[in-house]
């Protein structure tokens, strides 16, 4: 095996964005090239003694700003909530996928130009890449490994290591000395790549194809609609959404699609027609892709708040706008009828999965954009206004809760556990994903919102029952959609004021 490539890239500094987005990909590209021959001839050679094996490695490129003056990150433009460092001192982070986050990339360096006035260092870091990570979309070359031979792969290759993996910097737990390096975002390579990974894994389609607007769902009816609205769109040459892409990346590309769209297809599918799974994947993910990336992904999370953290963990690395929830909820409330809007504008955190993460006194504020948009597109669709639109949609506090059956708990009143909590809260609905989405949005700085419809009302006798629930989905699901849709493309439409301050602390990073 021969000597990894990198040695040729000395750190250069750059005060063009575009320049130093094309050094990142050189750095990253050489980097695993080298480690796919590697692996290639790794398993083409034969058993050979432990001592003769030669150690291949390559690194993750990085990027470093040092501001020597509080004066530079005074005069940045404060329009937005991100985009330059929050004082003196020298920043810096690994990256990964630079062909996946080309855009991103290059639209945090233009912003940190922009706002200091002073260079960018790109380079060769010290922190490897993991073989794992290196492999392209569908290439599973270590399958060929025997067992002895797959467990010789740490003596030749560096593999994913925990350590550097983690949500330190996204929860406030990042230590960094008086003098020492601070980071420039809230992830390192390593933890993107990991994502990136699990998200082929739930759901069944690859990163390139998720959009920068995200729709999470628990029901399967939601998917169903959504499915066949987008195939139906596919069929109207006027339709600003060129693809529709399903699990197993089973791509419909829209009718009469221009060279530049049909190429961006082509790129985001890497030129393959895709297959249907035999199975669907635990949380399957279908996205009506625009050229711009400011699509629409929908991903149906399941049932709990498990799922809902580890679906919105992944994600949240593809640093989309905006993600909001769609769901079905218990109404509290005894005025409230099946199909009643809730529009969460606070929660209850009952679901214990970010306890650790996120302490439980941190408030989860509502976010003006989103809700006015949600609010908006209610109306728009149910064509109601004043007291009438009031009477489908209310505003209030959401509880969720880990526990499906906590309509089985002790209850004796109003002074019971459950109904006290409830009505010292004020909550008006209950479900179990809102609040966890809700939390990890504001965790990792991505505006977040929700709108459920009310499916029960155990409270008031009103359980859920076959027929009962059959109509109500029959009804609802397609409005819910409907709305859930028009608020994203109300947020797409109001370009970068989306970005809420309130999600930025005071020592922030300067990647959005």
């Amino acid at each position: 095996m021969s000597q990894h490539p990198q040695t040729i890239f000395d750190s250069v500094a750059f005060d063009d964005a575009q320049q130093a987005l094309a050094r990142v990909q050189a750095i990253y590209n050489a980097g695993v090239a080298h480690l796919r021959q590697g692996l290639q001839d790794f398993v083409n050679q034969a058993d050979i003694p432990q001592r003769e094996l030669p150690r291949c490695r390559a690194f993750y490129p990085f990027v470093r700003l040092q501001n020597k003056s509080v004066a530079h990150a005074a005069s940045a433009n404060h329009r937005l909530s991100y985009g330059f460092v929050s004082g003196a001192g020298v920043f810096e982070t690994t990256l990964t996928n630079p062909d996946l986050f080309a855009h991103y990339y290059q639209q945090q360096f233009e912003l940190l130009l922009q706002n200091h006035d002073i260079t960018l260092t790109v380079g060769v870091s010290d922190t490897p890449i993991p073989v794992h990570f290196s492999l392209a979309e569908n290439d599973h070359v270590e399958g060929q490994l025997n067992p002895p031979r797959r467990a010789r792969l740490p003596d030749v290759f560096d593999l994913p290591d925990l350590m550097g993996m983690d949500d330190a910097i996204a929860n406030g737990d990042h230590d960094v000395l008086p003098e020492g390096t601070k980071p420039l975002a809230l992830f390192t390579a390593p933890r993107v790549d990991y994502s990136l990974h699990r998200l082929r894994h739930y759901t069944g389609t690859s990163p390139y194809s998720f959009q920068n607007f995200v729709l999470l769902t628990n029901y399967q009816f939601y998917i169903d609609e959504f499915v066949a609205l987008g195939k139906a769109m596919m069929q109207d040459p006027a339709c600003a959404y060129i693809g529709f892409i399903e699990p197993g990346n089973v791509l419909t590309p829209r009718v009469n699609l221009s060279p530049d769209e049909q190429a961006f297809l082509e790129q985001v599918a890497h030129g393959q027609p895709g297959t249907p799974p035999a199975r669907l994947p635990q949380m399957s993910a279908y996205h009506l892709v625009r050229a711009d990336r400011g699509g629409i992904s929908l991903v149906n999370i399941g049932v709990g708040p498990s799922n809902a953290k580890t679906m919105t963990d992944h994600i949240a690395v593809l640093r989309p706008y905006a993600w909001i929830m769609l769901g079905h909820c218990a109404g509290l409330r005894n005025s409230q009828v099946l199909g009643d809007y809730v529009l969460a504008h606070g929660y209850v955190r009952e679901d214990h999965v970010l306890d650790e993460e996120l302490p439980l006194w941190v408030p989860i504020p509502p976010l003006a954009e989103i809700q006015i948009a949600l609010a908006q597109a209610v109306a728009d669709v149910t064509q109601l206004e004043g007291a009438e639109l009031k009477r489908i949609l209310r505003t209030g506090t959401v509880a969720s809760t880990d526990n499906r059956n906590w309509e089985l708990l002790p209850f004796f009143g109003e002074r019971s556990t459950p109904a006290k909590r409830f009505s010292q809260s004020r909550a008006i609905a209950l479900d179990m994903e809102s609040a966890t989405v809700a939390a990890n949005g504001f965790r990792f700085r991505v505006p977040y919102g929700t709108l459920l419809c009310v499916s029960d009302k155990p409270l008031h006798g009103e359980i859920k029952l076959p027929g009962m629930a059959n109509d109500f989905y029959r009804e609802r699901v397609s409005q819910h959609l409907e709305i859930g849709m028009l608020a994203l493309e109300k947020l797409r439409a109001a370009g970068e004021s989306l970005h809420s301050r309130k999600l930025r602390s005071f020592n922030e990073v300067a990647f959005q």
